[in-house]
């Protein structure tokens, strides 16, 4: 039986790290036919990966590339540079076999991480079943020019296969992650992962799932994805579930079919989701995730100014923002709000447009995550209107260093200015530089948990270590 070898690259770990459930779901698929094995990084940073190559002696070695930086344009944090040095180039001093590469931040920008890695082949998108396709013709030595969303070097160049349809329903199945990789650090610092869809009908001019997953929702069902929920409780007990979704509450109902599974299996499991799409939310929708136990959300408008918002073609206006709001506070579910300034059309104006509504509507307890400048990706139509604006052409690079768009109508540092100036007077405003709490911060937050008997989310607590150290003179803003 030929063996598999699958490489987690990602490092990140704040604000808490997130395990590979794609890796995951590859070995679910490949066990039937291959010896598969997964490495995870995320804690040892691939100082055990060459160790792991030469004692299992991989036919095949796939790597996944989450992220390509961190969307942070002054932190600028660029993750392929330390993937290659930490994980491909060690693997390559000790095996000559075949390297595939696959993820989603290699989806964006397959080309260029291929030149840069010097991997053999890539997978652009799903790669449930174009993986098991590819390593059976490896296998067999039958050709692959034919397989769409292959990217291969030929020769010196790089060649990039048809485009792969995303029209295929959702598969059913799911990994037992905690199966494939060894799931205590995450337990402990982390979440379990569940996703209940792929694909997105929204049209964000900066987003990438529509390219990486399709225009279209394509949903799992609700018994399969809360089978899936009731089988880790059973074998981990008490772990944090948190539905990775671009937008858990579309398509409508789904999301309520869901909350009715687990209420109806009397499940008692801790839920928090990501982004909730504010024209689909309903008194009915937050009760549910209440009662099936949703103890924090993720809202991400990016802006409450009514032009920005259109031009950013969100599909909702401020006041979905607004309703939204108001159902947040009368379920009192803690929230983390996400806003995204620079993008097109932002002016002063619209950014206090956006800063009187984190004033009037949001929860001085919930963390408000402030963060300018918006990443360029190809394919998306921020991209194309860069182009057509002459910030850059077709021929320039996005990739590194990173491209972000700035308004016209405001300039990079006096954003930066208002930011700074909202944090420094609002103890539950972070400019995105100021994300990652302190050693210190975190040691008096655990203290301050235990002995007061704090169940509440963490970030709720740092925000009460923040007003204090802010209060006291204690914490530097700038």
């Amino acid at each position: 039986m030929k063996r598999v070898l699958l490489v987690n690259t990602n490092m990140e770990r704040a604000p808490y790290p997130v395990p590979p459930l794609g890796l995951c779901m590859l070995a679910t698929v490949l066990q039937e036919t291959y010896n598969v094995r997964i490495y995870d990084g995320v804690f040892d940073e691939g100082s055990g990966l060459v160790s792991m190559v030469r004692e299992f002696k991989p036919d095949f070695i796939g790597f996944s590339i989450r992220n390509i930086d961190d969307v942070v344009m002054d932190r600028e944090i660029f993750y392929v540079k330390d993937i290659v040095q930490k994980f491909i180039e060690p693997v390559r001093f000790v095996t000559d076999v075949p390297i595939i590469l696959g993820g989603s931040g290699f989806s964006i920008f397959p080309v260029d991480v291929m030149k840069m890695t010097g991997a053999d082949f890539g997978i652009v998108g799903e790669a449930e079943e174009l993986l098991p396709e590819l390593l059976s013709r490896l296998c067999n030595g039958l050709t692959t020019d034919d397989m769409p969303n292959l990217v291969k070097y030929g020769g010196s160049q790089v060649q990039a296969g048809n485009k792969y349809s995303f029209s295929k329903p959702a598969t059913q199945r799911f990994p037992e992650i905690d199966k494939w990789v060894d799931f205590t650090p995450y337990k402990a610092k982390g979440v379990y992962s569940v996703q209940t869809k792929r694909g997105c009908s929204h049209g964000c001019i900066y987003c990438t799932y529509p390219l990486i997953e399709g225009r279209k929702f394509r949903t799992r069902s609700p018994s399969a994805i809360v089978d899936e929920i009731e089988q880790a409780h059973q074998r981990l007990g008490n772990v944090m579930f948190e539905f990775v979704d671009s937008t858990f509450n579309d398509p409508r109902g789904h999301a309520e079919s869901i909350c009715r599974e687990i209420i109806s299996r009397k499940i008692k499991v801790k839920l928090r989701t990501m982004g909730i799409n504010p024209r689909h939310v309903s008194e009915e929708l937050f009760e549910l995730m209440q009662r099936a136990g949703f103890v924090q959300i993720d809202a991400t408008p990016d802006s409450a100014s009514p032009s920005v918002l259109h031009l950013l073609d969100k599909g909702f206006g401020l006041d979905h923002i607004e309703r939204m709001a108001g159902m947040i506070s009368k379920f009192n579910i803690p929230t983390m709000w996400f806003f995204l300034f620079g993008g097109p059309g932002e002016t002063e104006g619209t950014f206090n447009e956006t800063l009187d509504f984190i004033d009037k509507f949001v929860n001085p307890a919930d963390l408000v995550y402030m963060n300018a400048g918006l990443r360029i990706y190809p394919g998306t139509p921020l991209y194309s209107m860069s182009v057509r604006e002459g910030r850059f052409t077709h021929s320039d690079s996005v990739f590194q260093p990173p491209a972000y768009y700035y308004s016209d109508k405001i300039t990079k540092g006096h954003l930066d200015h208002l930011i700074r100036k909202a944090s420094r007077s609002r103890h539950n405003c972070l400019h995105a530089l100021e994300t990652a709490p302190s050693p210190e911060m975190i040691s008096e937050a655990l203290e301050m948990r235990k002995n007061h008997g704090l169940d509440e989310p963490m970030f709720r607590t740092l925000l009460r270590l923040r007003a204090n150290w802010m209060a006291e003179g204690k914490l530097k803003t700038d």
